[in-house]
């Protein structure tokens, strides 16, 4: 059972049963594995307790690095640059998205790269660069059905793209 009940169709975040990620958050507690420090930052930042997020993305970062596969690496710095994005920090969000995205399809690991990309757009459009913003949810949308994404799973990477185009064509133009 997800805790994500949809996407704001403005803002692209997620709208979660507040009270099962808190519930979720209380049971994970202060456990030391990568996936439960990972499920606890994401569940901090969809909370918006973004300083106890940014804090124990880091850490998850090092722990990942110290004793985790390169996967588990993207994952955990993709999760980390949300934070950023969240935070209104867009330039180094970007950056380590950028760096992320570029790493996972030199491995040819499309579901880790989609959801670099996915980010990245988010990070564009919430710095109200709509065009980069609709390229990385298209480039998204390509790796996830080249990854085999199932089309229900699909959802987020569509709505962005139309939100994206929505706010392209509404966007004043620069002059």
């Amino acid at each position: 059972m997800s805790y994500i009940l949809g996407y704001d169709p403005d803002t692209l975040r997620e709208k979660v049963d507040v009270r099962r990620c808190r519930d979720r958050l209380d049971e994970i507690g202060e456990q030391r594995s990568l996936p439960s420090m990972l499920e606890r930052v994401w569940l901090l930042k969809v909370l918006d307790r973004l300083d106890d997020a940014l804090a124990l993305s880091e850490e998850s970062v090092r722990v990942a690095r110290m004793g985790g596969t390169r996967k588990d690496l993207l994952r955990a710095r993709i999760l980390h640059a949300t934070i950023l994005q969240y935070r209104g920090a867009f330039a180094a969000a970007e950056q380590e998205l950028t760096t992320c995205a570029t790493e996972a399809e030199g491995q040819e690991w499309n579901a880790i790269a989609a959801f670099a990309y996915q980010h990245r757009g988010k990070t564009f459009y919430d710095a109200g660069d709509f065009s980069l913003a609709r390229a990385d949810f298209k480039r998204a949308l390509f790796l996830r059905q080249e990854a085999g994404t199932p089309d229900d799973q699909l959802e987020s990477t569509l709505l962005a793209i139309d939100a994206a185009d929505r706010r392209r064509a509404t966007a004043p133009l620069a002059g």
